[in-house]
Formats: C-alpha cells, structure tokens, sequence
C-alpha cells in the first residue's frame, strides 16, 4: 500500500499507530507527567511538544517514507502528541493535588481533584 494518504495517517495506519501513538505518545505521555512532577507551567510543555512533533515527522519521513516537511501532517501529529501529553500531566497533577494536599483536596477521578468539602476545582 503505498502511500494510500488519509485525513489522517500519511502512509498506513499501522505506521501512524505504531510511530506517532505508541512511540511518540509515550514520550509525550511521560513529558507531560514529568512536567507536572516538577511543577513547571503548560507553555514549556508546549514547546517540548513541539520539538517532540518534529522529531516524529523524522521518524515517519527515515523509516516509513513519509514527508519530511508536510505542514499538514505536522499538525495532525501536533495535535495528538499535545494531547497525550496534557492528558499525561493532568493525571499526574490529580495525583500530586490528592497526595500531597490530603487534607484539603480528593481524587475525582482519573483527571481530577475536588476540595474535601464538596467544590470543584
């Protein structure tokens, strides 16, 4: 299947699976949550994103015969790794909040934390 482009996935679905999901999102994932260990703001996780979204194209363009310099692509990538990652520090920071903070703030679930009282936050 050569170059059967999608919306999407540039090559095939397995390449985007394997290359920007698996590979990339897991340092995405753990970028994040380090970035939430060490309590550093969302703009530097951002920008390490970014950098992390380039060096993905590399690998799609070395490995898989993908394009090098698609903006579109790039994007798509983008997009995806920055969620991985706000998802990996949002987890992390819950922990963090329901841990450290025990005796104002409990876990909400996976993505959040309330004040012990009842609000939200």
């Amino acid at each position: 299947m050569e170059h059967a482009n999608g919306p999407i996935w540039e090559v095939t679905f397995w390449e985007f699976f394997f290359v920007t999901l698996l590979l990339a999102g897991s340092a995405a994932y753990l970028t994040g949550r380090a970035m939430a260990r060490s309590w550093l703001g969302d703009k530097q996780l951002a920008f390490y994103i970014v950098l992390l979204a380039a060096a993905t194209r590399f690998i799609h363009y070395a490995l898989f015969s993908g394009t090098l310099l698609s903006l579109h692509y790039y994007i798509v990538d983008l997009i995806v790794l920055l969620a991985i990652a706000f998802i990996g520090k949002r987890v992390t920071r819950a922990g963090q909040m329901s841990t450290q903070y025990s005796f104002q703030y409990e876990r909400s679930g996976p993505l959040g934390w309330r004040r012990v009282g009842g609000g939200d936050s």
